[in-house]
């Protein structure tokens, strides 16, 4: 017992004072960031600058710029964003933050083309809300992906339409409850032809590759009568498009949407019972985020990205030295982001909003089509 516990304690002490980053084959740390150390082979202590990491970023995620301004500048903002992401490390300790697909791109940058929850948009008042369901009884663990409800991770590309990729999860997961079939459905007709508006403020719409809500997703998808499969109607990441939707050719049609209410316990309850949620988040740090638990001690609740939450569970935080419950989440950034494009991130203090604004669909069974 007493070396376990030494162990976990090394461990800690390692996790703390390093910037590990694992899962993409990177370890970076001290030197005020400009030195990376690379693991390569068996050779734990062989450095190298910033110049020779940057070439292995570029060659990993086939970056090429098109001037030597260009490629200058990104590496200045390569470096930058090394040290963002040991900053990140320090304020949340539990996950692991380092180099990814976006760490050429400044924050700005990141947030124009890569996140999409019109921030203009609110939740209408009257919204529908869903019902208090019983919670006594719901398992420790739950993850929707092992009962065939979740199609493969998507990539949105450039393009700033993630509550769309968040608003076909969810139905796509709730269509699968009702009919007994996984059919990816069309982001791009969302992208295409869902001009949806916020009743409650006049000009604010869903507005493709500049943003939407789900909830406004949903509302179009009932008047539309449903949604396209992705390959009647392909994705494309643009929205210079025009509509093309076929109402011969619906795959998933919404009964009805509600707002869940904020008790995590109820979010739970929803998402066992009703399958996949949509859910909008704050991810300031996401752009650093390579894998594990994301717990930060301070994060902005100001909801910036919509993702689909596909079920939660518990781990041991050897930062903490207990146990962690944490929400599961499906991006839509490709399989090379994050844990395979998924995302976890700490269940039970609302962190970075994950709780704020979570919406339910049902859709019309297989016997109402």
């Amino acid at each position: 017992m007493a070396l376990r516990f030494s162990l976990i304690f090394l461990f800690s002490l390692f996790l703390t004072t390093s910037f590990l980053v694992s899962a993409n084959g990177y370890i970076n740390g001290g030197d005020d960031g400009i030195l990376i150390r690379q693991v390569i082979g068996n050779d734990d202590d062989h450095l190298l600058n910033v110049d020779h990491h940057f070439t292995i970023f570029k060659k990993r995620f086939g970056k090429t710029y098109a001037s030597d301004e260009e490629h200058h500048y990104r590496l200045s903002v390569f470096k930058a964003n090394l040290r963002r992401a040991m900053r990140h490390q320090k304020l949340d300790p539990s996950a692991v933050h380092g180099v990814t697909q976006f760490s050429d791109l400044t924050p700005a940058e990141f947030r124009r083309k890569f996140l999409g929850v019109n921030r203009r948009l609110r939740l209408p008042s009257d919204a529908n809300k869903a019902p208090v369901l019983p919670t006594e009884d719901l398992p420790s663990d739950f993850d929707w992906r092992d009962h065939g409800a979740v199609t493969p991770v998507k990539n949105q590309g450039s393009c700033g339409s993630c509550w769309s990729f968040s608003t076909t999860g969810a139905l796509e997961g709730a269509n699968y409850l009702s009919t007994g079939k996984l059919v990816s459905l069309s982001e791009q007709q969302l992208v295409d032809c869902d001009h949806e508006c916020d009743p409650e403020e006049k000009g604010s719409c869903d507005a493709g590759c500049n943003g939407g809500l789900m909830n406004s997703a949903f509302e179009y998808t009932l008047k539309a009568g449903g949604l396209m499969r992705e390959g009647d109607y392909p994705y494309t990441g643009t929205d210079r498009g025009t509509c093309k939707f076929d109402n011969t050719k619906v795959a998933a049609k919404v009964a009805n949407f509600s707002v869940v209410s904020l008790d995590e316990e109820q979010i739970a309850a929803n998402l066992v019972k009703n399958g996949p949620l949509a859910v909008a988040i704050n991810a300031v740090f996401m752009q650093t985020y390579v894998g594990g638990v994301s717990c930060p001690y301070i994060c902005s609740k100001r909801l910036d990205h919509g993702v689909l939450l596909v079920g939660y569970g518990t781990g041991f935080s050897p930062i903490r030295m207990k146990e962690k419950p944490y929400w599961i989440i499906k991006n839509s950034w490709g399989k090379k982001w994050g844990e395979n494009g998924y995302y976890k991130i700490c269940r039970g203090r609302n962190v970075c909003g994950v709780d704020s604004m979570v919406s339910t669909v049902a859709a019309v069974s297989t016997s109402s089509h």
